[in-house]
């Protein structure tokens, strides 16, 4: 059962990309959830055909439980889920589909951690800059910054994407959809820096020909957990818990901040959906509300 399971799972994986045409890390993220789900099953000796909605939300309490899933994280579970029953009755290996039932746990609004400019400067500057290593990840970072990317669509990026002349990049974001992203002065010196003298050098470990901007000590292209791994290290050391992820938000509140409108930071950012980016506006509002009770004790009483 466990081959059949293995080999129905990959033609699942195979139509996302293909038919439905999911962005790759959408679907790669829905094979891996349910590789976990399917070898539950196989170890509990349970055929796909005879999963129900019992068994399901019993899966998921141990997620919950054991692997202490967040309600975002079960969300998208759920979703990874009803995507693939939705696929196994196209294939005709169940009749129905368990997962359509399941009541996706409601997410908790919060606001995205920003840093200032002054602290992104300071954990920047904590990079070793004097090895090909240390250059490629300060013009990594400077150039996610700069341009508000996320790490998906930066490790996808080629040499021949960068217009110097123009300070704009093309990227390939969310569901293929490609935009122009603009980057500033700061990290077009780095980015300059990066390819004149530490890429070269990194290209020289490989006998495999890329045409990748941003490559790992083996010469090849630079992976997505090796970024994180680098900017956890580089967070630690500076004493904050920030996430990679925490430089796209920065940027973006920085632009509003600086008087971008809305309909800027969408395009600069790539999301298909302003209420996606409306999120910043509560951000700005939370930092004009924190200086506001920074210096309202400073403020003389006036007699009315």
């Amino acid at each position: 059962m466990e081959q059949t399971l293995s080999e129905l799972l990959e033609r699942y994986y195979t139509r996302l990309l293909s038919l439905e045409r999911c962005a790759r890390l959408t679907a790669e993220t829905y094979r891996g959830e349910l590789r976990l789900f399917l070898s539950w099953l196989s170890a509990k000796g349970i055929e796909l055909e005879r999963v129900d909605t019992r068994l399901l939300v019993q899966y998921l309490d141990k997620r919950r439980s054991e692997d202490g899933l967040a309600p975002r994280s079960v969300a998208k579970s759920i979703a990874a889920l009803r995507s693939f029953f939705r696929f196994a009755i196209d294939e005709r290996v169940v009749v129905a589909n368990p997962a359509a039932l399941l009541e996706a746990p409601k997410r908790r609004f919060r606001l995205p951690a920003v840093l200032t400019k002054e602290t992104i400067e300071r954990l920047f500057a904590l990079v070793d800059t004097s090895s090909p290593l240390g250059i490629r990840n300060r013009a990594l970072y400077e150039f996610i910054y700069s341009a508000g990317l996320r790490v998906s669509e930066v490790v996808g990026l080629n040499v021949r994407d960068i217009m110097f002349n123009e300070s704009i990049t093309r990227v390939k974001g969310k569901g293929g959809k490609e935009r122009l992203a603009m980057f500033g002065p700061v990290a077009a010196v780095w980015l300059k820096r990066y390819l004149e003298e530490a890429r070269p050098a990194l290209t020289q470990r490989s006998n495999i020909h890329t045409g990748a901007l941003f490559l790992a000590r083996s010469g090849k292209r630079l992976s997505r957990k090796s970024i994180w791994k680098n900017y956890s290290l580089l967070a630690a050391l500076a004493g904050t818990s920030s996430k990679l992820h925490t430089l796209r938000h920065s940027f973006a509140t920085a632009l509003l901040a600086g008087g971008a409108d809305l309909r800027t930071v969408q395009e600069l950012l790539g999301h298909s959906n302003m209420t996606t980016t409306q999120i910043y506006t509560h951000v700005d509002v939370s930092l004009l509300r924190e200086k506001h009770r920074q210096y309202l004790p400073k403020l003389k009483n006036y007699e009315s």
